[in-house]
């Protein structure tokens, strides 16, 4: 046994305490109570007991009382009650055990049987506290091991959609520019009637998570049409929007050839957000023509986060709109190429756009400006 453990001992008959004193004085910590009242303030310190042994016939508060409030106070519940009493009937253990204590020791004593119920109980207390330490370090090792697979994770969709931005005429700060538009957009309408039950605080890290693939297709265009600095011709143009579909099937397939097809989790909005971002409302967009909320609610958002920036950022074949023109764009899209209700809270939430841009500006050296390219 651990010298160190502490036992309280709450006796009103003084010879009662004297036996189990001279019994567990050399193998424990001992605090010693009178009464009901005293021991409840021995337990208001810093250092609590390991194990009370608690008589059960005392004057004024008896100790089932004593029982029923060490247990309900959180700082004392998990210790262990032994009563020690005379009585012996059925019903006043099935009561004592229903209070909360874990063994009965019944006098006159047997300096074995309380040795031995001391020993296992507190043996019993230290298994569990052992337990919980051992629960807690792995939850701690479990916890951290989830962070750094989510960085991990972050770090590869990051490659990855500087992998495809590379190969454009963009940035990666367009990267982190339409992530945190389309969380501020989500965060403004998770209280919307239409899409509170979808716009919870996880769907939206999963969005602001995945929300960098939505132009991964773009690794499968050819070079002569993807960097090509004048306007697109039809044709050019025909294939450029492939990258919708494109996007849409890198990620499927990968999730297919691992053999665990993910419905659930951020790829699940990368593939709705890669295919369905140039969707229009009116349902004159790519690459499927989909209309209205057919299109899934992560691809209109990402549609106007994508508008936004594509229109206020200076590329080499355009040169940046001001935020005042971009919006009035967006505002005029309104029931035609964007949602009505995300439109609306994109013009309550305007000037978070601006400071998102603001903080993720690109650094462009000033050189010739070709012409726009349509949008």
């Amino acid at each position: 046994m651990t010298p160190s453990e502490r036992l309280l001992i709450v006796d009103d008959e003084p010879i009662n305490v004297k036996v189990l004193v001279d019994l567990l004085r050399d193998s424990h910590a001992l605090v010693v109570a009178k009464d009901g009242p005293q021991a409840l303030s021995r337990l208001e310190g810093d250092v609590l007991p390991d194990l009370v042994l608690l008589d059960v016939m005392m004057p004024g508060m008896d100790g089932i009382e004593v029982c029923r409030r060490i247990k309900a106070d959180p700082r004392t519940a998990d210790i262990p009650v032994i009563f020690v009493t005379a009585l012996g009937q059925t019903h006043d253990e099935t009561l004592g055990f229903a209070t909360g204590a874990v063994d009965y020791i019944t006098k006159p004593i047997s300096p074995p049987v309380v040795l031995a119920r001391v020993a296992t109980h507190l043996s019993l207390r230290r298994a569990k506290a052992a337990l919980r330490d051992q629960n807690a370090a792995l939850e701690d090792r479990v916890r951290q091991r989830t962070r750094d697979l989510e960085r991990t994770q972050d770090v590869t969709i990051r490659a990855l959609a500087s992998l495809a931005e590379t190969r454009d005429n963009e940035t990666g700060n367009h990267i982190r520019r339409t992530q945190h538009y389309v969380r501020r957009l989500a965060e403004a309408l998770r209280d919307h009637p239409r899409f509170a039950a979808a716009l919870d605080e996880r769907t939206i890290d999963l969005l602001f998570k995945s929300a960098p693939l939505h132009d991964i297709g773009k690794v499968g265009i050819p070079d002569r049409i993807l960097l090509k600095p004048g306007k697109l011709d039809d044709g050019e143009f025909t294939v450029m929007k492939q990258h919708a579909a494109l996007g849409r099937a890198a990620i499927e397939n990968a999730l297919e050839d691992d053999g665990t097809p993910e419905r659930g989790g951020f790829l699940r909005y990368a593939m709705e957000i890669a295919a369905g971002h140039h969707e229009r409302w009116d349902g004159t967009g790519y690459p499927a023509g989909l209309a209205g909320d057919a299109i899934p609610l992560s691809a209109r958002l990402m549609a106007v986060a994508d508008v936004y920036d594509a229109l206020i950022s200076r590329r080499v074949y355009k040169p940046a709109w001001t935020h005042e023109q971009a919006v009035d764009m967006i505002a005029r899209g309104r029931g035609s190429h964007f949602d009505p209700d995300i439109v609306d809270a994109f013009l309550a939430i305007a000037e978070d756009f601006r400071t998102i841009a603001a903080t993720y500006a690109d650094e462009l050296e000033d050189d010739a400006i070709p012409e726009i390219h349509s949008l």
